[in-house]
């Protein structure tokens, strides 16, 4: 992620006993895509971080979130 930003996706995702794949289609993406926003590797636009924030039942701010200086 880039510097500064926060990101709880996959423990969202363990919460909700969802894999990465079968979080991919609620979503429409790739399995490899959430693998990638987890891991650090991909921003998500704005339409998929709140499809994301949807499909786990959280806001997008507690899927990522500005860290303090």
């Amino acid at each position: 992620m880039p510097e500064g930003l926060a990101n709880r996706l996959r423990e969202h995702r363990a919460e909700n006993d969802l894999t990465q794949a079968a979080l991919a289609e609620m979503v429409g993406v790739s399995r490899k895509t959430i693998n990638t926003v987890e891991n650090g590797v991909f921003v998500p636009s704005t339409t998929l971080a709140l499809k994301l924030a949807r499909a786990l039942g959280c806001s997008v701010e507690a899927l990522f979130s500005l860290e303090q200086d």
